[in-house]
This record gives C-alpha cells, structure tokens and sequence, in this order.
C-alpha cells in the first residue's frame, strides 16, 4: 500500500495475518509482561490524565497492566486469558472475549464513560464493527482512546499494519473511527516527544456523537 491507496479503502487481504489460527489458542497461557518501554507507559497514563478518563470505563483489550496513573472509579477490563485478567490491580470487573470472533461487546448501551484501547488495535481483524460497537456501549460525547507503538506480534497483527509505516498507523485508526460512524472527527497525535530514542507512542481518539 502507497500514499495514493491510502486512506480510500483497504485492499483485499489488508485483515489477514500470517499466523491464521485462533487467538484462544495464541492466547492460552498468560504473558505478565509490559510490551511497551516505562516512556511510553508514561505518554499513555499522561494522555488519559490529559483526556478526564475516569468514572465507568472499559479497557478493551487489556491484560494484567490498564497504565492507568489513577484508576477510574470503576475499570471493566476486556481480554483473552482469565490469568492475566486476574493479575490486573486496577480492574473491578473482567471478561474473557473475543473480538476477532464475536465483534459486538458483551455489555449494555450506554454503559460507560469512556473507553480504551492501549497497544492492542493493529491485532484487530474487524476493527469497523468492533469500534461502531464501542460506540453502543458509550454514553453521548465519551471518548474512546487508542494508542499503540511500532512492537508487536508481527504473527497476529493484521497484514496492513504490518506493510505500512508508523505515519500510516494513525490513519488506519482514524479511518476506522469515519467508516464505523458514530463519532465525531478523531484526534491523531504522536504522544512521545520529537527525538525520543524509545518505543514511540502514537493515539487515536474520538468523542462518541451526541
């Protein structure tokens, strides 16, 4: 994919991955481990501050660690192994769910404040109805907040993060926020300063639509 493709459609193959088998399986065992440097776990908690996360808030995604400074009042976490899930201290509720299986969140309408998505949204294999469902499930003007880095596992990321550069990872998410609907214009910033030597830290995000 060239600047001309990009951000009118998604070529055909842009959602596969190299490693076809199933994320309940990939994810099976827990990994207690951070995937992004302590700069920019910083950039993500600093961003969330910025931003007024707090109340009722779903980490979609997630895993042992939210990069939360403060928890919010009350921190559903959504992911892919119980342990991990589990190990999370800032958490008043978890799931176990699968959203390259079943797209449509297991929760009310209008059920939170606001929602995240931290180092998770390259591995997303429909990410379109996945965010016109965190729409659903947020309360008019909350926002939902995704940030990733240039590390992943390059097996179940989706072929089109993979094949193209960190300028065009934040138009991918922004691109997913237009054709879900429900949002109002997102936000694309590089959220570690110019220079920086680390992990680099980009975020997307985007106020629910009144």
């Amino acid at each position: 994919m060239d600047d001309t493709d990009f951000p009118r459609d998604f070529p055909p193959g842009f959602f596969d991955r190299a490693d076809p088998s199933s994320d309940a399986e990939f994810y099976s065992w827990p990994r207690l481990v951070t995937h992004i440097d302590a700069d920019a776990i910083a950039a993500v908690g600093a961003l969330y501050d910025e931003l007024g996360i707090r109340g009722t808030v779903l980490d979609l995604m997630g895993s042992w660690v939210s990069h939360f400074r403060t928890a919010p009042a009350d921190l559903t976490v959504l992911g892919m192994n119980a342990d991990e899930l589990a190990a999370n201290p800032q958490a008043r509720a978890t799931v176990v769910h699968d959203l390259n299986t079943d797209p449509r969140l297991p929760f009310e309408t209008a059920s939170f404040d606001a929602v995240v998505c931290c180092v998770s949204v390259d591995y997303l294999t429909q990410p379109i109805p996945v965010f016109a469902d965190a729409a659903r499930v947020l309360r008019p003007g909350g926002p939902f907040v995704c940030t990733f880095s240039n590390r992943c596992f390059p097996t179940r990321a989706i072929r089109g993060w993979l094949s193209t550069t960190d300028a065009h990872h934040g138009e991918i998410v922004a691109t997913y926020f237009r054709l879900a609907g429900g949002w109002d214009e997102p936000v694309v910033q590089r959220r570690t300063p110019v220079g920086h030597r680390g992990d680099p830290l980009d975020a997307v995000w985007a106020s629910r639509s009144a």
